[in-house]
């Protein structure tokens, strides 16, 4: 019977207070991850944007003046390598400057919404390259970027998502333009919207 009520009283025993300390910090750390997920993704770069641009429309003029199909794919393929480059790197170089971390909830969010497009186009180009039909990569390259860059915007600041959507209107009158009129608008829009844009988030955003 002793230990019923030993029992009892144990169980009745209030637990020990939470150390204010501890509950102070488990607070700040509710507050600053929900800043976390509530700010933007402001590391885009603007002057790693306007670069790409520039050996975009390098590209441009390069792929325009191949004679075989192939070799136009490889310049276009180099280019992409060159973009991702200089994107990530510049992104990175304004993340540490801005003490933005790449691996936080907004970035996190960011490249989520930003690489399942990218994903996509790369599977197509290589469809289409083995199937030899070339003739719709370009207005394929802009939708899926456009695609992309307006998941990723969403999570950006609003320069991004706008300019997403200005790729995707690029690429729907890409496919209704006469066939070799690729390069062209490869230039338009990988060129100087990235510059255009890139010089409205440099001086808005930062850099």
């Amino acid at each position: 019977m002793s230990n019923v009520s030993q029992l009892r009283k144990t169980e009745s025993e209030p637990d020990e207070p939470v150390s204010l300390g501890d509950r102070a910090l488990d607070n700040l750390k509710y507050i600053r991850d929900a800043m976390e997920r509530s700010t933007s993704f402001t590391a885009v770069p603007g002057y790693g944007g306007i670069l790409m641009g520039v050996t975009a429309i390098v590209a441009a003029v390069i792929a325009n003046g191949q004679i075989y199909l192939r070799d136009w794919l490889i310049v276009w393929v180099t280019e992409a390598f060159l973009a991702a480059a200089i994107g990530f790197l510049a992104m990175w170089q304004k993340s540490k400057i801005g003490g933005q971390s790449l691996f936080s909830t907004p970035a996190r969010k960011f490249a989520y919404s930003f690489f399942p497009p990218i994903v996509v186009g790369i599977a197509l180009t290589f469809g289409l390259w083995r199937f030899d039909n070339y003739s719709v990569m370009a207005a394929m390259w802009m939708l899926c970027y456009g695609a992309a860059v307006i998941g990723g915007g969403a999570y950006s600041v609003r320069a991004v998502p706008v300019m997403g959507w200005c790729f995707i209107v690029l690429g729907a009158i890409t496919l209704a333009l006469p066939k070799g009129s690729g390069d062209e608008m490869m230039a338009a829009s990988f060129g100087l919207l990235h510059i255009i844009f890139g010089a409205v988030i440099a001086r808005r955003y930062g850099g």
